[in-house]
């Protein structure tokens, strides 16, 4: 068994070497709080770093989508032990259709600022199950339907390059999504649909 030398008392830092390391470790641990943290968490970009990066406007849209949510948990409340619920019972779902094939897929682009509505025509009760991707860039989409002085939303999303999921219709008529491309390039969408409805339809 070998003993380790001990080490020399010149070779151990002195006080004002550990205090210059630790002054540089703050200075260290402010900047990338305010040149990093914040943009990308906040927002809020007082270096400019973070605009060049592109941390500024990731933090500008976790702001918004944390808006959001807050609003419609003020709205409609918020219950964890149900979303925990409603979290496995979707999991179950998508295990559960897999490897199921899809019945559509439509594949569309979107420029700079441009918008379309894809909807499935649908009955009262009947379900959809979706998945899509964009590539080239990010989207803004709302999934909703309103028909006969009725009206639903099933989800937004904002900066989005994926989703997949399903939803039961409240009542018939037309459901689907609305997207917006926010981005500065063209998007392209792929969206797989499978369920009980009778046509698809696009408006532009």
């Amino acid at each position: 068994m070998h003993n380790a030398p001990k080490p020399k008392l010149e070779d151990l830092p002195t006080k004002a070497q550990l205090r210059r390391s630790s002054v540089i470790a703050g200075i260290g641990a402010v900047f990338i709080g305010v040149a990093v943290y914040m943009p990308a968490e906040l927002g809020q970009d007082p270096t400019g770093i973070g605009t060049i990066l592109g941390l500024t406007e990731m933090g500008e849209i976790k702001q918004q989508l944390a808006a959001e949510a807050a609003a419609d948990a003020e709205l409609h409340g918020s219950d964890e032990s149900s979303s925990l619920m409603d979290d496995i019972f979707s999991l179950f779902v998508s295990t559960a259709h897999a490897q199921e094939a899809w019945q559509d897929e439509i594949i569309f682009t979107l420029e700079p600022g441009e918008f379309t509505e894809i909807k499935a025509t649908m009955e009262e009760g009947t379900t959809l199950f979706y998945a899509w991707k964009s590539t080239g860039g990010r989207v803004n989409f709302d999934l909703h339907a309103h028909a006969g002085g009725q009206d639903v939303t099933y989800e937004k999303g904002r900066g989005q390059t994926e989703g997949e999921g399903s939803f039961e219709t409240p009542f018939a008529g037309n459901h689907g999504w609305f997207w917006r491309n926010r981005d500065d390039e063209a998007v392209t969408v792929t969206l797989q649909l499978r369920g009980d409805y009778s046509a698809i339809v696009r408006d532009e």
